[in-house]
């Protein structure tokens, strides 16, 4: 497709109308990754982008296959914004597929796999879409955010790893 962008560690790239893949590798064991995506209190920690100014309200994680998610973020309740959606699949330490239901029928579905490599872990993550239309509007708000919620995931390692 050749849409794509690239902070020098962060790649998101576009690979077909309705697919895009973002990939990163973090200096931190496989497990440490996995955590900070999966238990809310290290989530809150890196997700939101400081950038945008717009902290995290709540965030409640049921993650199992068949839980759910809900992600609120905002300034109060009057320009609250929630995302949320279930997990299809969980398989710790390497696996996780959600829902973004908030898109309702142009939702996409979230694929993201860790794998370890001499204490390293490479992270892909796959967004499905329903549409054309759904990713073109995605791809700008992920080409921008997701570089910069990864250089905070990987504060936050750095972090975790110092405590271990």
């Amino acid at each position: 497709m050749g849409d794509r962008a690239s902070n020098g560690r962060t790649a998101v790239e576009r690979i077909s109308e309705l697919e895009l893949v973002v990939t990163r590798t973090f200096n931190g064991p496989v497990r440490l990754v996995f955590d900070a995506w999966t238990k809310p209190e290290l989530f809150k920690l890196w997700w939101a982008p400081k950038s945008m100014g717009v902290p995290l309200l709540s965030c409640e994680m049921d993650v199992r296959t068949g839980g759910s998610y809900r992600i609120t973020f905002g300034h109060g309740a009057a320009d609250a914004m929630a995302f949320f959606g279930k997990y299809l699949d969980v398989s710790p330490p390497s696996r996780l597929v959600w829902t973004n239901d908030e898109g309702g029928e142009e939702g996409a579905v979230t694929t993201v796999t860790f794998e370890e490599e001499n204490g390293r872990t490479l992270l892909m993550l796959r967004e499905l879409y329903p549409s054309k239309e759904a990713l073109d509007q995605s791809f700008v708000g992920m080409e921008d955010a997701m570089p910069e919620q990864f250089e905070q995931l990987d504060e936050l390692l750095i972090t975790l790893s110092a405590s271990m």
